[in-house]
């Protein structure tokens, strides 16, 4: 028997996909409607909108084109950075930080300046944690859910056709078909509680930028490179070594309190700007 014909998708794991799906398919909205309900006119939807396309340049179009030359192309450099988990870390770590604060500065300071507030920078932090959200977490809730579905209808041959999973992509394609499988009330939980918790450490670390191109002091953008390192560190270590899932949400529980107890301080350092 096959590892595909073990497989058993049983309604629990279409309940907790489906409602995960649901639930991120909502979450920056409720952030954008508490935010605007907050501060009406003083937050802007182009703040949102810049937020979302300044993510997808800068991890998904500029990082993401780095990771291909150094962790998927084989080549000497992704040996050598797949083959030692300190160097696999360190390189995502600082990769993620690097990118991603340095892309709000420069956006932050140059594409909205004429509004750039201390609400609009909230605003950007919306759109750059939702845009995530929906990139990244909903679309591979999506394909489990697909995979979830299609499992649980047809024989593991059939459905495996269906998913156009060959003899040669069998292996490559059996830890999505295995989660799917396994998801369950703790693999939604722990999925949604990252994404809420990663929309307000994106939110923090946007006010953190913000100030530092308020104060004209560019060691605040430093220590949002810094910050973002650190919250992900541990799930940068987790992609290598197995480590308890709710040791990684800890951490990344721990990081954004502080965040957040940073970016509150920062944004009422902000003076009130009117647009």
């Amino acid at each position: 028997m096959s590892e595909y014909e073990k497989i058993v998708i049983t309604g629990s794991n279409l309940f907790w996909l489906i409602l995960s799906c649901i639930l991120l398919l909502i979450l920056p909205l409720l952030f954008i409607i508490f935010w605007k309900r907050k501060c009406g006119k003083k937050a802007r939807y182009k703040a949102l909108f810049i937020g979302a396309l300044g993510f997808l340049i800068s991890a998904r179009v500029l990082e993401l084109s780095i990771h291909m030359f150094c962790i998927v192309s084989d080549n000497p450099v992704s040996r050598f950075i797949n083959g030692h988990v300190a160097v696999y870390v360190l390189y995502g770590i600082v990769m993620a930080g690097v990118f991603e604060e340095c892309g709000r500065y420069i956006i932050l300071r140059y594409l909205i300046k004429k509004e750039n507030t201390r609400e609009n920078a909230v605003m950007y932090g919306i759109g750059h944690g939702g845009i995530e959200v929906w990139v990244i977490s909903l679309l591979s809730l999506v394909t489990y859910l697909v995979i979830a579905v299609i499992f649980s209808e047809y024989p593991a041959q059939q459905a495996m056709t269906l998913l156009h999973i060959t003899e040669k992509s069998a292996a490559a394609a059996l830890p999505a078909v295995q989660t799917a499988a396994a998801f369950g009330i703790s693999a939604a939980a722990s999925t949604v509680l990252e994404r809420v918790l990663c929309m307000f450490a994106h939110i923090s670390l946007t006010v953190v930028v913000f100030y530092s191109i308020q104060k004209q002091n560019k060691k605040y953008l430093l220590l949002a490179v810094f910050l973002h390192m650190m919250l992900d560190l541990i799930p940068a270590l987790s992609q290598k070594v197995t480590l308890n899932v709710w040791l990684t949400e800890s951490w990344i529980v721990i990081w954004t309190i502080l965040l957040c107890f940073l970016a509150r301080r920062f944004y009422m350092r902000c003076g009130v700007q009117d647009n």
